[in-house]
């Protein structure tokens, strides 16, 4: 079981955040409403120093950890549990559905205005001692140190005292004399979480009144009780927060008692995954649920009450309206929207006409956009896999593929497309991809940059948890109304999508923030962010369902008609002149996965592994050997190397390699580790033998000189200065390392091959065994689009189709 945890006041620091604030500018825009002030300054920047201060530092770690909460998501299911310490415990309610983004704002906001008048406190940790030592200490002390407190059981050798600075000097001066104990003095200036915050306790509640609450989807630990919230408890128990001690210890507890055995820590620090360590290696005895008490069950709480259900929770009001939980919010449908509860059951009709051929399934519309004959596109791969001559091969055909630039510099991707241009024309069908890094958005700027230089038209958005506005640049610069009014000269941005909140996030216009800043910034102009205003941010998305590389493991016969009937809400929400086309990829191996695609809804399909297998692909005839020799179940899940902080997962070749167990060996050394001189010598020197075939130390100067040679000297200095983060970056130069490997050939080292791929590779090989496409030499990209798609149409019950009523590349054997 897994449980997610947000840390308390004491966390932020200056730059926390980083990216974060771009992925979510709508997000970070109803804080700065609700603030008055920009919060993205305030973490990043700090101006006027304000972060350490209680009024300003609860908001701001509020956002930063609900948006660490919102990437996290991207890659990851919800956890079983949520858990935050003091503060961090509306970010957990708040992922629990217990209220909206704006609303959480408003809470902590004036918690912290509350909170921050009662000066003249003191608190210092007191460690190394069994907290029932010093509660019994402290118990029998006369003077002026029994006026102290005990304000946080942290661990079971670690709490916290507040007081008045003389009972707290008074105290830790007798525990360590008496017990001897370690104390350590805390930078606040309150005594928080003692009877000294009454005050501010009473007013909190009575600001609570002005709020209605729902229960928590997802159990969330109380602070004050050390148990699940019960429903109808949250007011009482936040009201009582600010001034009752908090039992961290007894959560986290709880949780190992329950049976969570991974944690993660959304925020800034690792403070609360150094404390969860100690409740595994010492928790509290469990004690008996209470009367009434839905006990510890893990699925308590996970449905909200009947009353709340459907209705989004506000300040003072409940929104009318039928309302859906997005992102841990509760957001209201548009005012003047048809109750969904009155309108008529939907008809559902087939969406492919009987005795349609290849060249009419999917969308004609699409079609016509893009050029192609046949709503079919290849998608891009790693490191130029999907090569020039691979996206050459297909332009020629009448079709379309996307050249992979990830991993590649600048200079590599313009140089292609130059050869792409030369060959294909200015005006050639191609793409290119666009694959967002976490670690450098500086990256998606420049690219953007090279792609309007160049012409680009058509590019496939990869790895977004999000719209950034190098993608809305792409998209809208240069965009112009022509007489009649409409819009012209909009680019293609095809966004690759697996959840619901990004592909509305696409299929909607740009944020209106973000927008205005780009106006500012000089990135659009005003005529092209009114255009923007009413169009999607993607021409078209792409649902990924199960594939190679990056995947949430999404089951297509769900998410396409979903996504479908999501784009057709939104299209008519915002009153679009036609909606935006919707592809399908995913295990698409076959003509009988191709037409259950284009049976789903799909306006187009996209393939992908199938593509790799082929004499154009950009990979090593090794590897093609391999790939040529898969059957369905010779894939597995690995850790992702550019999201692996995030614990993101791609879909690898299993068959003839250790790169997926090895990849999760190192994940797991990270998780469980906060560097590497924790790790024990006989792993570690298994690691440099086996995996690296070198030493860390030799690891970690190619990884300095790669992140210095490349302009990011401040991913060295972090490095230098935590760890932890060094680990990752040691053990994520494996993952480099293994696609270069394979890319190369190297069969010396083919345990150690990375080789992205999904099922679908093993499904071909199936259909094509005993014909000539046995052969990986004989399957160039274009036969194997006629294949999947003249099959897809037989199924389908089109026309019989000879092979020679398709284009032919000049000097084709097909």
């Amino acid at each position: 079981m897994r449980a997610w945890l947000f840390p308390g006041q004491g966390a932020q620091r200056v730059g926390m955040g980083g990216e974060l604030f771009d992925l979510f500018p709508a997000e970070c825009a109803a804080a700065d409403d609700v603030l008055g002030y920009s919060v993205r300054e305030l973490c990043l920047h700090d101006p006027e120093g304000r972060l350490g201060r209680t009024r300003y530092a609860q908001p701001a770690l509020f956002v930063v950890e609900a948006l660490s909460l919102l990437a996290r998501r991207r890659s990851e299911p919800e956890p079983d549990w949520y858990a935050g310490h003091s503060l961090g415990e509306f970010t957990a309610l708040w992922a629990a559905g217990c209220f909206d983004f704006a609303t959480g704002v408003r809470l902590v906001r004036r918690r912290g205005e509350l909170m921050g008048r009662a000066d003249g406190g003191l608190m210092a940790a007191v460690l190394g001692v069994p907290a029932e030592r010093v509660a019994e200490e402290l118990a029998a002390a006369g003077g002026e140190a029994a006026d102290a407190e005990i304000a946080n059981h942290n661990s079971a050798r670690q709490v916290v005292l507040s007081g008045t600075p003389g009972a707290v000097r008074a105290a830790t001066g007798l525990l360590t004399r008496s017990l001897g104990a370690r104390c350590v003095p805390l930078k606040v200036s309150a005594a928080f979480h003692s009877r000294h915050m009454a005050d501010a306790a009473r007013e909190f509640a009575d600001h609570l009144h002005g709020f209605r609450f729902a229960d928590p989807r997802v159990p969330v630990v109380s602070n004050v009780t050390g148990r699940p919230y019960r429903p109808g408890d949250l007011p009482e128990l936040l009201a009582r927060q600010v001034a009752a001690p908090v039992l961290w210890w007894q959560s986290m507890s709880l949780l190992v008692h329950e049976g969570v055995d991974e944690v993660a820590e959304l925020g800034p620090g690792r403070v609360l995954t150094g404390l969860w360590r100690e409740a595994v290696r010492e928790p509290a005895p469990r004690t008996p649920s209470p009367a009434g008490q839905p006990g510890t069950a893990p699925g308590a709480g996970r449905e909200p009450s009947a009353t709340v259900r459907g209705a989004a929770v506000t300040e003072g009001r409940t929104a009318a309206g039928r309302a859906a939980a997005t992102d841990g919010r509760n957001v209201a449908e548009s005012p003047g929207a048809p109750n969904r509860d009155d309108a008529p059951p939907p008809v559902i009709v087939s969406r492919v006409p009987v005795g349609t051929g290849a060249a009419e399934l999917g969308s004609a519309a699409f079609r016509r956009a893009y050029g192609l004959r046949l709503a079919y596109l290849a998608g891009s791969m790693y490191r130029g896999i999907s090569s020039v001559d691979l996206v050459v091969r297909l332009g020629e055909a009448g079709l379309m593929g996307f050249f992979g630039t990830g991993g590649l510099d600048l200079g590599e991707i313009e140089k292609a497309i130059g050869r792409i241009q030369e060959r294909l024309g200015a005006h050639g069908r191609f793409g290119m991809n666009l694959l967002h890094d976490l670690d450098d958005p500086r990256r998606e700027r420049e690219t953007v940059e090279l792609f309007l230089n160049r012409g680009v038209r058509h590019v496939e958005a990869a790895a977004h948890l999000g719209v950034t506005a190098p993608l809305v640049r792409f998209r809208f610069s240069g965009a112009r109304r022509t007489a009649d009014g409409r819009a012209s000269g909009l680019r293609h941005v095809m966004a690759k999508v697996s959840r619901p909140e990004v592909a509305t996030a696409f299929l909607s216009p740009p944020p209106a923030a973000l927008l205005e800043r780009m106006v500012h910034d000089g990135d659009l102009t005003a005529e092209e962010a009114g255009i923007a205003r009413r169009h999607p941010v993607a021409g078209e998305i792409c649902v990924e369902a199960d594939s190679g590389g990056h995947t949430d493991g999404g089951v297509a016969l769900t998410l396409v008609p979903s996504l479908v009937r999501l784009r057709d809400r939104i299209s008519a929400r915002h009153g679009y002149p036609a909606p935006p086309p919707v592809g399908a990829s995913g295990g698409l191996g076959t003509p009988e996965a191709v037409a259950a695609a284009f049976t789903l809804g799909a306006d187009f399909v996209l393939t992908g592994s199938v593509n790799q297998c082929t004499p154009e692909a950009g990979t090593s005839d090794a590897v093609k050997e391999m790939l040529a020799g898969l059957d369905v179940q010779d894939t597995a899940y690995a850790p992702s190397g550019d999201m692996f902080e995030l614990g993101a997962r791609v879909q690898v070749v299993r068959k003839g390699t250790l790169f997926a167990a090895r990849a999760g060996k190192l994940y797991e050394l990270y998780r469980r580790h906060a560097s590497l001189a924790e790790i024990d010598e006989r792993t570690l020197r298994s690691i440099e033998r086996s995996y690296f075939r070198r030493s860390v130390d030799e690891v970690w100067e190619l990884t300095r000189a790669h992140y210095i040679g490349t302009g990011r000297p401040h991913v060295v200095e972090k490095a230098e200065n935590d760890p932890h983060h060094r680990m990752a970056l040691v053990f994520k130069w494996y993952f480099a390392h293994t696609n270069r490997l394979a890319l190369a050939g190297d069969t010396s080292q083919r345990a150690n091959f990375q080789i992205h791929c999904g099922p679908a590779m093993g499904a071909f090989n199936n259909l094509v065994r005993g014909t000539a496409l046995a052969d990986w030499r004989r399957r160039h990209p274009d036969a194997i689009a006629d294949l999947l798609m003249s099959g897809a149409a037989r199924i389908l019950g089109g026309p019989e189709e000879e092979p020679g009523t398709a284009p032919k590349r000049p000097g084709s054997a097909m």
